[in-house]
């Protein structure tokens, strides 16, 4: 699938064995190899992160040759960091086949489940469920059953597929959705209040708190949940110079650079490689501390 504007190119994880994450993301999740070395300079100052420079890097593709990557990249996991409670990105959502069979398959592995596959009543879309990787990164494996009414939601062609949703935690929902409409041209959504189970565990909160949450795309593609955090969230704890823990960074493709109207961490660089392919690239930091990560498509 070529990428349109507003697309997810890719996420990036950081982890504190990159040999290990291998074993779970090749071994596990079946996803493809393609490339591996070190953090150049140049690209650990785009992301303003200097500190990850030399750092071991390995990017990896859905084996149905999906437009959309995951990158590895070594990193120590900071003393007090408690994914789902920090702002920043929360999780990358990814559609798989056969939701119910993953937790066997994740047996043995650096993947934690910490929300096994349930069907939601009144939600017949898809199928859902939540694991941690070894550097307290947050998945949802989503078996997609249908399409929503304004919204196509992908179905998988590998047992793993491509990130189709990155979830961002954010201490203002509405001046960060506008951020997004007006920087990078997105379009809100729907806006939900529900009992989320995932952010009353992680904060301990009662079974009736709710929290809002709304969704961006482009036309009919879904790209971002925005989720309005508890008064208890912090910012994520992060070494100076390092990229944040977890969910680090989130890649979206854009028309042009030159139109974004936002301040770069660093100027523009073409890259390449099989994540760039000789495109610029340049990245900002969102309104609620994220790392986003823009690839010029033309």
């Amino acid at each position: 699938m070529a990428l349109t504007h507003g697309a997810i190119a890719g996420g990036l994880v950081t982890t504190p064995d990159l040999e290990s994450a291998l074993a779970d993301y090749q071994g596990r999740l079946g996803l493809k190899l393609r490339e591996r070395g070190q953090v150049s300079a140049s690209l650990a100052a785009a992301w303003g992160a200097p500190a990850v420079a030399g750092a071991a890097i390995a990017t990896l593709q859905p084996s149905s040759g999906a437009s959309c990557g995951i990158r590895l990249v070594e990193q120590p996991v900071p003393d007090g960091f408690r994914p789902v409670t920090t702002y920043g990105w929360a999780a990358y959502e990814l559609t798989v086949q056969d939701v119910f069979g993953w937790p066997d398959r994740l047996v043995g592995s650096g993947f934690q489940v910490i929300g096994p596959p349930r069907e939601i009543p009144g939600l017949p879309y898809f199928v859902a469920m939540q694991v941690l990787g070894r550097g307290r990164e947050m998945l949802y494996l989503n078996e997609v059953r249908s399409d929503m009414a304004d919204t196509d939601l992908p179905r998988a062609v590998s047992q793993v597929d491509r990130i189709f949703i990155a979830i961002l935690a954010t201490p203002d929902r509405a001046a960060t959705m506008d951020w997004y409409v007006r920087h990078l041209r997105l379009e809100e959504t729907s806006t939900f209040t529900i009992p989320y189970t995932m952010i009353q565990r992680a904060f301990g909160l009662p079974g009736d708190y709710l929290s809002t949450i709304s969704m961006a795309q482009v036309g009919r593609m879904p790209i971002l949940e925005v989720d309005d955090y508890p008064p208890a969230a912090t910012t994520r704890p992060t070494q100076s110079g390092h990229l944040p823990p977890g969910n680090a960074l989130v890649t979206l493709a854009v028309k042009s650079l030159d139109s974004i109207g936002l301040p770069f961490l660093a100027p523009p660089v073409r890259r390449g490689g099989p994540f760039y392919c000789g495109r610029r690239s340049a990245t900002v930091r969102g309104p609620a501390g994220e790392l986003l990560e823009l690839v010029e498509i033309g």
